[in-house]
């Protein structure tokens, strides 16, 4: 293997080199880009193209600064490892998704380190910014690093990890925004891990005192979210069986100070509805069961479902018949206005209403086509076609849908049925 031979030195120039540029690397990358050279590369050819021709589907990244980041601060995307041999800062921001069985799938973190281990040389420095539960940094990723480059961790080259906070879709808090995390695997690894980041922060950093801690630390954010609405969810069970309107008590009850305003809802995308298996399952080895975070999964899981039988019972109350009626369901992406279509809970509402009729139309603007298409099997509409509906879904809350007269939208009798309880109450037949 041609590793290069340069030697530890914290005084060396950093250039730095993003693996993946997904929801996360990209943004990442491009924010590097103003301070340090650096090289974004992703294993996907059209991505990078695209990336290149200074377009961002995923729009975290808008395209003037992206091309800002290419003109003036010399950033380039590639899928040649020798483009990024030369650098001497590596990040890895791949996904890491479940398997079928919702059990940790590490195989994208696998294949990123193996990319890593062919280009690292001595002085190097290799930070992971994927979710992962406690341990997997240096267990799993590090010893594949070794075992690919013949060079030894903390001898030869160093890690550290510094968790992505990356909110997609989110214009206000974006990642230079959003206080960071890091740590490394020595005291000076560490610094010089801070140090990087702490120049294109403006938030500024926390430095943890472990690889471990700082692993853990992501993932009990998003553990913690998924719980907190996991009991809104359940409560709006409750209160929807009893003929209470949930979002009337969150209203009562938030006028004490310390009540957390929080509202039920679908959860979706590639982080809360997926980073708490990674901490169930590790648990378990250690001989804990953690039971709340398991049952709030469960229940978050079946928000879709149950969501789609809400609508089922409205239209029988009002003797609208489901067999064979028509349905429109506004948005499909995980949350409003973004395109991001990861573990959206909205298939589960189609899914379930499906077995019911074949006539059930998904409008989303936001989304791509061919990627639900492929995604999902569904076929997307971009605006919202010219015809009347049995029953209307606001499903997403699009700043798109706020325009729209649902109530034209609707045959008499019909009923709409509001997923994220933001339309005045009385022109919704029910709502979470």
């Amino acid at each position: 293997m041609d590793n290069k031979n340069k030697g530890f030195n914290p005084e060396t120039p950093t250039k730095i080199a993003v693996i993946g540029l997904g929801y996360v690397g990209l943004p990442l990358a491009r924010l590097f880009s103003t301070k340090f050279p650096t090289v974004g590369f992703d294993m996907n050819p059209h991505r990078v193209a695209a990336l290149n021709g200074g377009h961002d589907a995923t729009l975290e990244v808008e395209d003037h600064l992206l091309r800002e980041a290419m003109e003036q601060h010399g950033f380039r995307c590639t899928c040649d490892l020798e483009e990024i041999r030369d650098c001497n800062f590596y990040v890895v921001a791949v996904p890491t998704p479940v398997d079928a069985d919702n059990h940790p799938d590490l195989q994208p973190l696998i294949s990123a380190s193996r990319t890593v281990g062919q280009v690292i040389g001595k002085g190097d420095i290799v930070v992971y910014e994927s979710t992962v539960y406690p341990g997997v940094t240096e267990e799993e990723c590090v010893p594949v690093v070794e075992q690919v480059s013949g060079l030894k961790c903390n001898q030869d080259f160093f890690a550290g990890y510094s968790p992505e906070r990356i909110n997609p879709g989110d214009k206000l808090h974006t990642v230079e925004k959003i206080k960071k995390v890091t740590s490394g695997s020595t005291p000076e690894t560490a610094e010089k891990v801070d140090a990087v980041y702490r120049a294109v922060i403006q938030a500024g950093t926390h430095l943890a005192s472990s690889i471990r801690v700082a692993e853990a630390s992501k993932i009990i954010e998003n553990s913690q979210r998924d719980v907190n609405i996991a009991f809104m969810n359940e409560l709006a069970k409750i209160f929807n069986a009893m003929g209470i309107d949930t979002q009337e008590v969150i209203d009562a009850a938030a006028t004490k100070w310390n009540f957390i305003r929080m509202k039920p809802g679908l959860v979706g995308g590639h982080c809360i509805s997926v980073d708490p298996y990674y901490l169930i399952q590790k648990a378990q080895v250690y001989g804990v069961l953690p039971r709340i975070m398991f049952s709030a999964r469960r229940l978050n899981d079946g928000m879709g479902n149950y969501v789609a039988n809400q609508v089922i019972k409205h239209m029988n109350l009002k003797g609208v018949m489901v067999k064979d009626a028509r349905i429109l369901l506004l948005g499909i992406t995980f949350k409003e206005n973004c395109p991001d279509i990861r573990n959206t809970k909205v298939v589960d509402i189609f899914s379930t209403l499906r077995e019911f009729t074949p006539h059930i139309t998904v409008c989303d603007p936001w989304a791509n086509a061919e990627s639900v298409k492929k995604a999902y099997g569904i076929e997307l509409v971009k605006e919202v076609p010219e015809e009347k509906y049995d029953a209307v879904v606001l499903c997403v809350a699009h700043d798109a849908f706020s325009a729209l007269d649902l109530k034209a939208l609707v045959k008499e009798p019909g009923v709409i049925y509001d997923v994220k309880s933001i339309l005045p109450r009385e022109m919704v037949d029910g709502r979470l």
